[in-house]
């Protein structure tokens, strides 16, 4: 959407990009209306993420349906095709069976597989990532939840409040020192936090404290990695030299991905500013690639991720920056009246303009 608005793409290649899309969720592997956390582009067909996540991803649905509705609002209005597309993904959000994922109970669970039930048994509670999976849950008009389930499962009845001060700074919700940056980013693709709070926090608060906190820690840098400061920073999940790792100020390998600073740009502009201004003109060919900045790297043992892009890092950058310069992601799926509803439903106050 942000390259048709800005001409990268024309508007003709971008409606025929979501065509695609779309005509690939539809024939492409559901579980009670969720898909997958893999699934094989060929086929359709589920890739089995590990031996018991074969089935249905509650978590990783939410992340797709938040960026559908997004795509609805903006082709809603268009011409006959665009009406049509909008249909179709309306078709497609109408199908995912939302409260199903209880599995009886007030909480909504991550996993369910046609052969294995719930034997993954991870309920979806907070905090992390996950806010827009219950955002989308109670906005549902086929299948939707109560506010018992987000304030029981989700927020655990309060319990996942923190409210300790690190770096001088109060951290409202989640782990000590926030955890991994994309918590700050996914769930705040399309649902916009500035302006935003409900019983147990104000939400542009938190975003922009975990990120301070984050930035305030590589700056103080207490294991002496080369590079870490003011102008390289960010801990998020990411590659590492030996696999995969959700680094954070707690779990501190000394990588620094782009996406942790770059994706926190409406919420800390002039510290992603420098840290772009860095990865970009001071590292350059090192961490600049084909698709834009490579998945991490770390200038301790001079490690660069060589050719390597995950979506999942690449994708909020594009997204939050142009969240920062327009908000045309966050304006158009905060005006979804589905959504709009079930923020409702579930007691969050959104002020006027945001």
């Amino acid at each position: 959407i942000a390259g048709m608005e800005r001409g990268y793409v024309t508007r003709e290649q971008g409606i025929e990009r979501f065509e695609r899309i779309v005509s690939f969720l539809e024939r492409a592997d559901r579980f009670h209306g969720a898909w997958p956390h893999w699934i094989e582009g060929r086929t359709g067909r589920v890739k089995p993420f590990g031996k018991k996540d074969n089935g249905g991803d509650l978590v990783e649905t939410a992340f797709l349906v938040q960026g559908l509705l997004a795509a609805h609002q903006y082709f809603a209005q268009g011409n006959e095709r665009e009406q049509a597309l909008a249909q179709r993904i309306d078709t497609l959000w109408r199908g995912v069976e939302w409260s199903w994922y209880r599995n009886g109970q007030n909480v909504l669970y991550w996993h369910w597989s046609p052969d294995k039930g719930w034997a993954m048994n991870m309920p979806i509670q907070g905090w992390n990532e996950a806010l827009i999976v219950y955002v989308l849950a109670a906005s549902s008009p086929t299948h939707p939840i109560g506010r018992e389930v987000y304030a029981e499962g989700w927020a655990r009845g309060g319990a996942m409040r923190n409210g300790k001060s690190f770096y001088d700074t109060v951290l409202p919700l989640g782990e000590d020192y926030g955890g991994p940056l994309f918590w700050a980013h996914y769930s705040f693709l399309g649902l916009n936090p500035r302006g935003l709070s409900d019983a147990y926090a104000d939400y542009w608060e938190q975003v922009c404290n975990h990120t301070r906190i984050n930035y305030a820690y590589c700056v103080d840098n207490p294991k002496g990695y080369a590079g870490y400061g003011a102008d390289c920073w960010g801990l998020t999940a990411s590659d590492i030299p030996d696999g995969y790792t959700a680094s954070s100020p707690t779990n501190d390998r000394g990588v620094i991905a782009p996406t942790a600073a770059l994706s926190s740009m409406p919420y800390t502009p002039d510290e992603s500013m420098a840290a772009l201004r860095f990865f970009y003109y001071k590292l350059g060919d090192k961490l600049w690639s084909d698709y834009g900045f490579i998945d991490a790297f770390d200038l301790t043992t001079g490690w660069f991720d060589r050719g390597m892009h995950i979506a999942i890092d690449q994708g909020p950058i594009v997204v939050m920056i142009e969240n920062y310069r327009t908000g045309l992601p966050w304006n158009l799926f905060m005006s979804d009246k589905d959504v709009q509803r079930g923020l409702a439903e579930l007691g969050f106050t959104v002020e006027a303009g945001s």
